[in-house]
């Protein structure tokens, strides 16, 4: 991997200030600041990773990674919150086949609190975690190897994601069954905070890069679950071959 310095102290005193004086106004002048503090050398840090995933994860390899990067600017239509500005800087690495929540990706971000490392399922649509399902369900024993990674759970703990009180009735009757307790998550994701010190090092492209090679054959697994079911029913879709005459 190329060497990455880490990020100035100039990133972390950027988002304090912000955090204080999250207006438009204050933004503003110092948006230059923010691009070559900030924004800069997090398109430097994502573009190594881009190329570390090749060796490892090569569905989500981007071909322009400046553009994986999340806006610093916050949606506020829907939100009681109305400050305009993030105080972080996040980036996904989704498949490159599936849209950027549409499947299982890699995500980080960096701010003056934390570093963020995070992977999985986080806003599936029904059709994706109903294949999820169908393919915990069919595969139950494939499923638990692995999601029981060591390495994983040494890395971030235990899986996350909001589920369900009770079992879909579909699999009501794998109430009893190791898989069960998985069939009502209704998101599949891990995530880990690591002291913001940890960005402003050398060792931080290593260290995303671990968290993210952990991750790797679940990710897989999710997004095969996924693609699967998404063939499936185009194959259903598709014009029948009519029936042989002779």
């Amino acid at each position: 991997m190329k060497k990455f310095s880490g990020f100035s102290r100039e990133m972390p005193a950027f988002f304090r200030a912000l955090e204080r004086n999250n207006k438009r106004d204050w933004f503003g002048p110092r948006k230059g600041h923010f691009e070559e503090h900030v924004r800069g050398p997090m398109v430097e840090l994502v573009t190594l990773l881009n190329e570390e995933m090749r060796r490892f994860s090569v569905d989500h390899v981007a071909e322009e990674p400046g553009k994986l990067l999340y806006r610093i600017y916050r949606d506020t239509r829907f939100s009681k919150d109305k400050t305009p500005y993030k105080t972080h800087l996040g980036t996904t690495f989704a498949h490159r086949t599936l849209s950027r929540h549409g499947g299982a990706g890699y995500y980080f971000e960096i701010s003056h609190r934390y570093v963020g490392i995070a992977g999985g399922v986080y806003m599936p649509g029904p059709e994706e975690l109903l294949a999820i399902r169908k393919a915990i369900a069919a595969k139950p024993r494939e499923f638990l190897e692995v999601f029981g990674g060591a390495k994983t759970k040494r890395m971030f703990g235990a899986l996350q994601g909001e589920k369900l009180k009770r079992l879909p009735k579909a699999w009501a009757d794998r109430a009893d069954a190791a898989e069960g307790e998985f069939l009502k998550y209704k998101q599949f994701y891990w995530w880990v905070e690591l002291p913001a010190e940890v960005a402003m090092t050398p060792k931080l492209p290593g260290v995303l890069t671990a968290h993210f090679k952990a991750m790797s054959e679940s990710l897989g697994w999710f997004n095969r679950a996924i693609l699967a079911a998404r063939r499936a029913e185009k194959d259903n879709e598709g014009p029948k071959r009519p029936e042989p005459m002779w």
